[in-house]
């Protein structure tokens, strides 16, 4: 019986925690916020990779990996890391997306020739969170540093690198690949010419290598990992398979499904996203989840969320006829991006807060909802859906999202799946390097532990929900959504 280790380097910290081999039981842990935040206290776009690295030196002190035999590493999507031809940093990583590079993507996109091209291409339209279009900031932005660019890596890739002493080899993965917006899920393969495209010349790219596969061994013998990106190593911790589906709440929020193939979409609202596993993760974003919520408690001048579940709960399903779309933000699912939220179903009767508070979180559901139907239209099956976020928690949300899911609901025990995940990724590599693993069949480990919601005799009644919300999107914006 062995022990191996996974780390979650996070946007704002580093997770460690060790689990037995064979089982996956958390054993030991270690935490570290890193040491870097913007001007105002907010988190900064720019970050020193050497603050990554010497977070997991803290989250990793007092011995916390004595024993481990290997360790597996997953990180924050979306950060870029450019380096030189000697391997140094040529600037800050940019990580997470913001405003200043959204010109970026917009002129990406027309610069391939629509979004239709970039989905027909990786699956994937241009955000301003992909490498692929922070590679076109710089090059418009900052042509000397692009100019000194020589290697590309994400977050994991150099973390991964570092651990094993800056070996030539550089590895990736699948799933990290899958953020760039230069990797095609679909073929598996790199789009050089978008890299071009982007930077203005070649650069060097990480070996994307298997599932399975280690990425090299420390001089001490540790066994690393392929590693990947956060989101494809929450989804291995938490266990997801064919049938699963995990639906994320956020300010926005995000579905994705295990699914056998990349799912090409012309329209590019489907991301086609690779997993930890050699499956695919397609994923459907959008704008509003949460923040329509603390708008909503905003308005009715409540505290904090947990105020407005309550008073979600002395409404009815319905809310009385009131519907909200959620459209706070604009939106992706529908593609409305310059729209604005609507309230509908006005009536003197439900014109109280507690039916206004219902009507949010049935509206930010139905939103999410619609999302899941973009997926099952394409052909994925969904059976159950594992629902993440602290808004998991509410009562008001775990009474209605059954209903509207149309599927079991999974609320999962808190815990860092991300670095679960990356530990159940170490513990394949080395059962495959021992030759008591199969290449093709990960580690079977303990599911999350999870409180489990089902439709029942509800189901009617949600459905009942969805037409009341669906009716209204059709005549405010008909046409705009085509699952």
């Amino acid at each position: 019986m062995g022990i191996v280790a996974g780390l979650d380097s996070a946007p704002d910290f580093t997770r460690i925690v060790v689990c037995d081999t064979d089982t996956g039981a958390v054993l030991r842990q270690g935490y570290a916020q890193h040491p870097v935040q913007g001007p105002d206290g907010t988190r900064p776009s720019d970050v020193d990779p050497q603050a990554w690295l010497l977070s997991l030196g803290e989250a990793a002190g007092g011995g916390l990996l004595e024993g481990v035999q290997a360790i597996g590493v997953s990180a924050q999507a979306n950060a870029l890391v450019p380096l030189d031809a000697q391997g140094n940093t040529v600037r800050p990583a940019l990580v997470g997306g913001d405003k200043r590079t959204q010109v970026a993507a917009a002129d990406l996109i027309d610069a391939l020739g629509g979004r239709e091209a970039w989905a027909q291409a990786v699956g994937a339209v241009p955000q301003a969170a992909h490498s692929v279009t922070k590679l076109r900031w710089l090059a418009r932005t900052e042509p000397e540093n692009a100019a000194r660019t020589a290697v590309l890596l994400q977050a994991h890739d150099w973390l991964v690198w570092q651990l094993l002493g800056r070996p030539v080899r550089r590895t990736t993965d699948r799933g990290g690949a899958s953020h760039t917006g230069y990797w095609a899920a679909a073929t598996g393969g790199y789009r050089m010419d978008l890299v071009e495209l982007a930077l203005g010349h070649q650069a060097m790219l990480p070996e994307v290598i298997g599932p399975a596969e280690a990425a090299g061994t420390t001089p001490e013998g540790l066994l690393i990992s392929a590693g990947t990106s956060e989101t494809q190593a929450a989804a291995f911790g938490l266990g997801i398979g064919l049938g699963d589906a995990v639906v994320s709440l956020g300010a926005s929020g995000s579905v994705m499904a295990v699914h056998p193939e990349a799912l090409y979409d012309p329209t590019g609202t489907i991301t086609a996203l690779a997993d930890a596993t050699g499956m695919h993760l397609p994923v459907v974003t959008t704008l509003n989840a949460v923040r329509a919520l603390r708008g909503t408690a905003e308005l009715l001048q409540l505290p904090d969320l947990e105020s407005l579940s309550d008073l979600a709960m002395k409404s009815t399903p319905g809310a009385h006829g009131l519907v909200l779309l959620p459209y706070l933000e604009g939106e992706r699912t529908p593609n409305l991006p310059h729209t604005a939220g609507t309230l509908a179903g006005l009536r003197r009767e439900s014109m109280k807060p507690e039916h206004l508070a219902r009507a949010a979180f049935e509206g930010m559901l139905c939103g999410l909802a619609d999302a899941l139907d973009v997926l099952r239209g394409r052909g994925v099956e969904v059976r159950r859906v594992f629902l993440l976020g602290p808004a998991a928690e509410l009562p008001a949300v775990q009474a209605a999202a059954p209903s509207l899911f149309g599927a079991q609901v999974m609320v999962p025990q808190p815990a860092d799946y991300a670095a679960i995940g990356a530990a159940r990724q170490a513990a394949w590599a080395l059962g495959v390097s021992q030759g008591t693993l199969d290449p093709r069949t990960p580690p079977v480990w303990q599911g999350a532990a999870a409180q489990v919601l089902d439709p029942g005799e509800e189901l009617a009644v949600g459905q009942a929900v969805r037409q009341q919300y669906v009716a209204v999107r059709e005549q405010t914006h008909p046409g705009a959504f085509r699952p």
